[in-house]
């Protein structure tokens, strides 16, 4: 069997895909929340950085351990935007031997459009930790991408749990997706998305197979909303199938797809499991 592995740094987690035969076998997360506090300072902090390589060394050591002849790691909006992300690329190479793939924003909403719809049409919306993109395609071509730094580590920097403050800096944010050609088919990739329909489907255990196809209409995420703001963060850690690192942030997150949704009036997204990872492993050849 052929063996790869994609290792993806994101601003709230750092990810592992692992991929044999062109089939993914399985995907795990650590939640480093790398992008902590960027949104004031633009430098990743020492200790941000320190928890994100160990992170990315125990996957790598991982992968390894299960046959894989090649490891790639990519990274997105934390390290792209900060003044000391090449800090954290030495980083990584020093403890594990593996060069980092800074990605830009344009080629984030490509993999990301490629992961989710593979050779189908449709529009992306991915929110990550500090950047949120948007892609469209059309009869097979990709005819808008974008990024924007917004996401829900710099939401929560920037706004706290502030339902009114996160709301007025979502309604300004959206300005910047203004020109978006959005289709009917709407897709939400990432960790808020999928968490969110985890809840939505009330599951006790993930399910990617669940989660992937579930749509949410702009009723049932105000719903969510609803019941998240009435939830203290230690409260809502304690729901069934939510991720470690995400209880703090969902509910901003959650206010900054409905922004999205009603700005760019989308009645209903359907969420994704499939993103970033895979498109990044079908530019490799690995899927």
């Amino acid at each position: 069997m052929r063996k790869y592995a994609v290792i993806d740094v994101g601003s709230n987690s750092v990810r592992l895909m692992f991929v044999a035969d062109g089939k993914v076998l399985y995907k795990t997360l650590s939640t480093t929340r790398l992008g902590e506090g960027i949104a004031q300072t633009r430098t990743l902090s020492e200790s941000a950085i320190s928890r994100t390589v160990s992170a990315v060394g125990a996957f790598y050591d991982r992968a390894q351990k299960d046959g894989a002849e090649q490891v790639a790691v990519f990274a997105t909006a934390a390290v792209r935007s900060a003044i000391n992300g090449t800090a954290f690329v030495q980083a990584v190479k020093d403890a594990c031997g593996l060069q980092v793939d800074v990605i830009d924003g344009q080629t984030e909403a490509e993999i990301g459009a490629s992961g989710a719809l593979g050779t189908g049409d449709g529009t992306i919306i991915d929110v990550g930790g500090a950047s949120t993109e948007i892609a469209v395609k059309k009869d097979g071509k990709l005819i808008y991408k974008e990024s924007v730094n917004v996401g829900v580590v710099r939401l929560k920097d920037v706004c706290g749990r502030d339902i009114r403050a996160l709301q007025v800096y979502c309604k300004d944010k959206t300005v910047a997706f203004a020109n978006a050609p959005i289709t009917l088919d709407v897709y939400a990739i990432g960790g808020t998305a999928t968490t969110l329909a985890a809840q939505f489907l009330q599951l006790e255990k993930y399910n990617s197979d669940l989660v992937t196809g579930t749509r949410i209409t702009i009723e049932d995420m105000h719903n969510l909303a609803d019941k998240l703001s009435s939830l203290s963060i230690e409260e809502t850690a304690k729901l069934p199938c939510m991720p470690t690192g995400r209880a703090d942030v969902l509910l901003g997150g959650t206010l900054w797809l409905i922004a999205l949704m009603e700005d760019l009036k989308i009645p209903a997204i359907v969420v994704s499991d499939r993103d970033n990872l895979e498109g990044y492993a079908q530019r490799k050849g690995w899927l």
